[in-house]
């Protein structure tokens, strides 16, 4: 079965669960700041293991001492329930190292 996107209204009562994140056109984003370009990379790489889990893939960047993601589900035209999963995952685990 396949995914379905969220309506605005479900998309903005999830954001309001997740402060940092925003909509941007089709997709959720968020960017976090670190102290330095290891912690970034480390969180790159923790977020690359999450999204292997759920078979689930963002837009990841890495910066000097940043990390930015944009997420969507492509074939599903939209933000899904999919993509806000990923987000709470990615939430737990940046201030581990160091994001904010």
């Amino acid at each position: 079965m396949p995914t379905e996107p969220l309506s605005q209204k479900e998309i903005e009562d999830r954001l309001r669960e997740l402060p940092g994140w925003s909509l941007d056109g089709d997709r959720i984003t968020r960017g976090y700041e670190l102290a330095d370009h290891f912690a970034a990379t480390a969180l790159v790489v923790h977020v690359a293991q999450i999204q292997q889990e759920l078979n689930h893939h963002s837009d990841l960047t890495l910066g000097y001492k940043s990390v930015a993601l944009a997420v969507h589900t492509h074939s599903a035209g939209g933000v899904t329930e999919k993509d806000f999963e990923l987000a709470a995952r990615v939430e737990a685990v940046a201030p581990g190292h160091g994001a904010r």
